[in-house]
């Protein structure tokens, strides 16, 4: 890891992780890390809160 990198840490397992562009699976640590998150978007535990609007 570069000295200058900056780190963030893995949104599914915490993990630092360097953010370079040598990294394909960045924000994220791995591709497994990676899937989980978008198996979460995909079976519905992740959503957008959004207001429902009158109908005209």
């Amino acid at each position: 890891m570069s000295e200058n990198a900056v780190t963030v840490a893995c949104p599914t397992c915490r993990r630092k992780v360097a953010w370079l562009p040598e990294n394909p699976y960045r924000p994220f640590c791995s591709e497994r890390c990676r899937l989980a998150d978008l198996g979460s978007w995909a079976d519905g535990s992740f959503a957008i809160p959004a207001c429902e609007e009158d109908e005209l």
